[in-house]
């Protein structure tokens, strides 16, 4: 079993990513920036994040969500992906991310499409 990992997609909002790191600076939790992803489609970004064993954090509900069922119902690998509607509160969005880091393993998560907060 390993630890959760997780990617920002990169229309997640930057004070989620402080939230988290403030609870837990152990948590891994780097953007598609990072990694030259800030303007790669969202089928290319759960690749990358499957290839890497990422759980990938977004608010793109729609066309992320959409292509993580596609990867799901292709048989491709996809470790998790966690929606943030815009409008929830980034504390109750970091408790959950911090609680899902500290309770679970990313096993759990494989295949999986969850809203946050939990």
């Amino acid at each position: 079993m390993s630890v959760v990992r997780y990617l920002a997609d990169n229309d997640l909002r930057f004070e989620i990513l402080l939230a988290v790191r403030r609870f837990e600076p152990a948590i891994e939790f780097p953007t598609v920036r990072q990694f030259g992803l800030a303007a790669a489609p969202d089928a290319e970004i759960l690749a990358f994040a499957a290839r890497e064993r990422f759980i990938v954090v977004s608010h793109d509900v729609g066309t992320m969500r959409h292509h993580a069922q596609l990867r799901v119902a292709n048989g491709l690998i996809m470790l998790g992906l966690l929606l943030v509607p815009q409008e929830k509160l980034t504390r109750a969005v970091s408790e959950s991310l911090h609680m899902i880091w500290a309770a679970s393993e990313a096993e759990e998560w494989i295949g999986t499409v969850n809203f946050l907060p939990l």
